[in-house]
């Protein structure tokens, strides 16, 4: 039996590993809607088509588009550039995180991370962009 969404937030979430997307989704789907893309190519090409999304949760290094690359496309784009970004990966060095947030990661998580810190995150991210309340 599958948990309802009981949020119309929409989370793209850009993952390559496979029991990644599965920890993600498990964690997510009981708030969110969440769709889950191998790379940064499909998951814009997703957005293209007219999908809108709240907030998008990228793995730095995937295939064929990295998460420095859809950073980039995205900030670039009049239509997608206010799209939180939330990067999740298991690159830790504080220079990997700066360049991340200078190119306009809006938040940087380590993997491994703690589900309940990912959620606060995201939240808190929902909140300064009005998308959740703060009650």
């Amino acid at each position: 039996m599958s948990q309802e969404v009981i949020s119309p937030i929409k989370v793209l979430v850009i993952e390559d590993n496979k029991p990644m997307q599965l920890v993600l989704s498990h964690h997510l789907n009981t708030r969110y809607k969440v769709t889950v893309f191998p790379d940064g190519f499909e998951a814009l090409s997703y957005l293209h088509e007219g999908n809108v999304v709240d907030i998008i949760i990228s793995d730095l290094n995937t295939p064929r588009m990295n998460g420095y690359e859809l950073l980039d496309q995205l900030r670039a784009s009049g239509f997608f550039s206010s799209i939180p970004i939330l990067i999740l990966s298991g690159e830790e060095s504080t220079d990997t995180r700066i360049k991340c947030l200078e190119a306009g990661a809006d938040d940087y998580l380590v993997k491994p991370f703690n589900p309940r810190e990912l959620l606060a995150r995201i939240n808190a991210i929902l909140r300064r962009t009005g998308k959740i309340s703060t009650v």
